[in-house]
């Protein structure tokens, strides 16, 4: 349906803009003359020269998707139809991107889709876990709680995700700059030393002869240098993509020495949120972990939970496949044993999230703490002795007048 600018002019005479989705130009005023005073004017909406063009749209963000099952939560309990809602939303909606997407999932409402079937056509934007629980609140007629806990759910795991980015993002940045710096000294700077003292003669300290040297093989090599790096990144991302690939590196994440703890806890809070999330919205045990393995993030931790529900599925508890895979922690598997004997499992699985979640807050603080000190002491010796080397022979010449 076309859509149409507006300007107009309230009982009070202030001016308001906005747009209205009409037939026609007339219909549209028709529409606004019922809402306002008086319709200044009623005008198509110029078409967007990147419109279609997904590169140049503003991506759906995971705060975007909070909010809007916040707010339809809201209106939800309030008894409002989810058509109506989602005509609301349409209308509230900055993002023009996730604005089309809200619109077409109305549509195929109307149409006599399901609310979960609408939204199981963006994949990229609502995932399995989101589809699902709306399934469960819609045969179960609870969809407001669902949304409530769906949006907390996105919270909680929006605030996980910032903890870790921002614990990887420090070194890394440093680890760049640092790289930046290095390159700089040997392309630019060191030449120009050379220069200087091969016209003051003389030996040269060996740390001097050995930066020379680097300076030297670095500027020769620089193509080679980043082709080597660009191809090993390439290689990487390919080798990581494989089956075999992936199983490796995950598994080798997970033993490092400071960072595998950190992975090991946000994996055990994922896994037990999203568990207990699910649980209490009604889906079944063995979908939920079928849900949560795929969104497990971790090759090793996912193999871990399907062996779990093929063990359910064959009769047996949740918490003894999982203290076989050595991949949880033994409190964990204990706190899920008493969950499961005393028919509370959601809730205990909600407790050990919450726990989990303060150690991975204290694992992040303490990282941090360590690294810190650990990036300033690299960044001294590697920039500081480049520095030192090159300086040594002017040290050595002023000490012999």
């Amino acid at each position: 349906m076309p859509v149409f600018v507006y300007n107009a002019q309230n009982k009070r005479g202030h001016t308001v803009k906005g747009e209205v989705e009409a037939s026609n130009a007339d219909i549209a005023k028709s529409q606004l003359q019922k809402r306002f005073t008086t319709v200044v004017s009623v005008k198509p909406k110029p078409k967007d020269i990147f419109d279609g063009i997904a590169f140049f749209q503003p991506k759906v963000t995971e705060e975007d998707i909070i909010i809007f099952s916040r707010q339809f939560s809201t209106m939800i309990d309030a008894g409002l139809p989810i058509i109506q809602c989602l005509d609301i939303l349409y209308s509230q909606q900055e993002n023009p991107t996730f604005k089309k997407i809200i619109k077409q999932i109305k549509d195929s409402v109307e149409s006599g889709e399901t609310f979960a079937e609408s939204l199981k056509k963006y994949p990229e934007i609502f995932d399995t876990l989101f589809v699902n629980m709306i399934a469960a609140g819609e045969i179960g007629g609870i969809l407001d709680v669902i949304l409530q806990r769906l949006s907390a759910y996105m919270e909680k795991m929006s605030k996980l995700k910032k903890q870790v980015k921002g614990a990887m993002t420090y070194p890394i940045v440093t680890l760049v700059i640092a790289a930046v710096v290095v390159g700089v000294i040997l392309v630019f700077v060191i030449p120009t030393f050379e220069k200087m003292f091969a016209e003051m003669g003389g030996s040269l300290p060996l740390p001097t002869k050995l930066v020379i040297d680097m300076s030297n093989f670095v500027i020769g090599n620089l193509i080679y240098i980043i082709g080597s790096i660009a191809l090993f990144i390439y290689a990487f991302k390919r080798f990581y993509k494989l089956e075999r690939g992936r199983y490796i590196m995950d598994s080798l994440f997970l033993k490092l020495p400071i960072f595998g703890p950190l992975i090991r806890k946000v994996a055990v809070s994922k896994f037990t949120r999203t568990m207990g999330t699910m649980l209490s919205s009604g889906v079944s045990i063995l979908e939920a972990l079928d849900i949560v393995a795929k969104t497990a993030g971790n090759k090793i931790i996912e193999e871990s939970i399907y062996d779990t529900r093929s063990a359910i599925s064959e009769g047996r508890t949740m918490a003894d496949p999982l203290i076989e895979s050595n991949v949880f922690p033994s409190m964990v598997c204990s706190m899920i044993a008493v969950g499961e004997s005393t028919g509370a499992l959601d809730i205990m699985l909600g407790k050990i999230a919450d726990f989990y979640d303060d150690e991975v807050d204290q694992a992040v603080e303490n990282l941090t703490a360590m690294i810190e000190p650990f990036m300033l002491v690299f960044l001294g010796v590697v920039v500081g002795g480049l520095v030192i080397s090159m300086y040594l022979p002017i040290f050595s010449m002023a000490a012999n007048f």
